[in-house]
């Protein structure tokens, strides 16, 4: 496991809690929060973001917006694990739209490729495009979404670092 740029300590770790929720909430709020003060919490925020502790602010969207979108789990098998081979596969995903999460794991298969698309067609050319002529991909299955339960990417920190 790689270390931290930086040591964070029970108020960072608080902090980075709460902006995983919301990072709009105010310096004011997040101080009332932490036991803080405003100026101390702007501190640390812009020290979080300059170290890459926060890697990006984003919006989720609603729900209501993606509710017609296709998404798909996509498990993949390539032919060669060779790190050329890996890292090329790796460069196309990162490049594309369509790819939400992409996964390198351990286990039967070596990628889960997390795609949205807006219609069926469109996954079906995206797949046949990038999994079934690629010449590496030995073979993927998918699985389509019905019900996003749980959606996220919230890592809660503990406030001690045992």
């Amino acid at each position: 496991m790689s270390k931290l740029p930086i040591e964070l300590d029970k108020i960072d770790r608080q902090l980075l809690n709460l902006l995983q929720k919301d990072n709009q909430l105010s310096a004011v709020v997040l101080a009332e929060k932490v036991g803080s003060s405003r100026s101390s919490v702007q501190r640390r925020i812009k020290r979080l973001r300059n170290e890459g502790v926060i890697a990006a602010d984003i919006s989720i969207l609603s729900p209501k917006i993606v509710a017609d979108k296709i998404l798909t789990i996509v498990e993949v098998k390539l032919e060669s694990v060779r790190s050329d081979l890996l890292n090329e596969f790796r460069q196309t995903m990162l490049k594309l739209d369509q790819v939400q999460q992409c996964y390198f794991i351990s286990g039967k298969v070596d990628f889960i490729v997390m795609l949205s698309t807006d219609t069926l067609q469109e996954y079906e050319a995206f797949a046949r495009q990038y999994f079934a002529d690629a010449p590496n991909v030995k073979r993927y299955q998918s699985n389509i979404v019905s019900d996003r339960v749980k959606v996220g990417l919230h890592v809660p920190l503990k406030f001690s670092q045992n």
